[in-house]
């Protein structure tokens, strides 16, 4: 008699906290991956919870509901950032695995309560740093690794948006509170984050200036940051709540004495993008084709990522500590910020 091959098991996901990023990002992605079931949505707007595409899974509108529900294996947590620490420990002692959107949590401190919570507890941690999982930026990391840049002197990413004060109704992400800071926490953890995974190297210092320069709220809407890795490299953050998103806004580029790479328009939620090589010598520029196989959904490959660890039994690429570190460094900048007041 023929056995048919069992299915491979997918893990459960729950979604908590259903703002834009987990609507037309995180969603899609565990709905496409191909070890993912999306069962459950969490939010405290019931309305809105109804309006997200998901006939399938049950919504709740609280976290409770959600830790009770068994088909629930894993959560990825999107709600402001002030609430992630406390969140994270209670998906923990529910024997819930833990993806949390950056930054993990507002202090270093929150962030070794959200990793002790998840080691005693026995669950997988890991932040949602998208921008890693893009392909143009993993080949980056590989052409890196292989020495096809040289020696790397400087990294520089350029990565910003135009945020005014209305852009939504509960517009948390410029509400110190909430957010714990503006346009610095927000967008530079990605930078930081991916600088360190594509050169293979670790910040040893980091410094900032911060401006409320434009839009008249309470947080900072721009921000530089530079800082030097262990190897010595230099490296430089520009973010900004505070860029029109007409102009050129997102670029990443790494010098090197063999070649300079430039990646264009590939940091942000979506796949494309492009990548090029400059030869140091010739000045020749080569582009880097992508192929569409491998240029997917920065998130779908990061939730099929984090649900083969889960699954095989195997640790996270990267341990949560080190995103303790992160926030630590951010924290340590951040106090050695100068803010100058708005300009009008």
């Amino acid at each position: 008699m023929f056995d048919a091959k069992p299915k491979a098991r997918r893990l459960g996901w729950a979604v908590v906290g259903c703002g834009w990023v987990a609507r037309d990002y995180v969603i899609p992605a565990l709905q496409g991956a191909r070890n993912t079931r999306l069962v459950a949505l969490c939010d405290s707007d019931a309305e809105a919870l109804m309006r997200l595409q998901a006939d399938d899974a049950a919504r709740y509108t609280q976290l409770s509901s959600v830790l009770e529900d068994k088909e629930v294996d894993a959560v990825y947590i999107a709600t402001p950032n002030h609430l992630h620490a406390a969140m994270t420990e209670a998906c923990a002692a529910a024997g819930k695995h833990v993806l949390c959107e950056k930054p993990m949590a507002v202090t270093p401190q929150d962030g070794l309560r959200m990793v002790a919570a998840c080691q005693r507890a026995g669950v997988h941690y890991a932040t949602a740093f998208d921008q890693r999982h893009h392909a143009a930026h993993r080949k980056l990391r590989t052409l890196v690794k292989e020495g096809v840049l040289g020696t790397i002197t400087q990294a520089r990413i350029h990565y910003a948006c135009w945020l005014p004060a209305d852009w939504t109704p509960d517009n948390w992400r410029i509400d110190p509170e909430q957010a714990g800071g503006g346009a610095m926490i927000d967008l530079a953890p990605h930078g930081l984050d991916l600088l360190e995974v594509v050169l293979g190297d670790e910040w040893r210092s980091l410094t900032a200036m911060v401006q409320r320069r434009v839009h008249d709220y309470a947080v900072d809407d721009g921000a530089v940051l530079i800082g030097q890795f262990k190897s010595g490299a230099l490296g430089l953050l520009q973010v900004a709540y505070n860029c029109p998103d007409a102009y050129p806004r997102r670029t990443l580029e790494l010098i090197g004495t063999k070649a300079r790479a430039l990646a264009t328009k590939t940091m942000g939620q979506t796949p494309g993008g492009s990548l090029s090589l400059t030869d140091a010598k010739t000045g020749e520029e080569t582009w880097i084709h992508l192929s569409p196989a491998e240029d997917r959904s920065p998130f779908l490959h990061q939730v099929e990522s984090f649900s083969a660890c889960v699954l095989e039994d195997r640790p996270q690429p990267f341990p949560p500590e080190r995103d303790v570190r992160l926030v630590g460094l951010l924290t340590q900048a951040t106090q050695s910020g100068k803010a100058f007041p708005p300009c009008h």
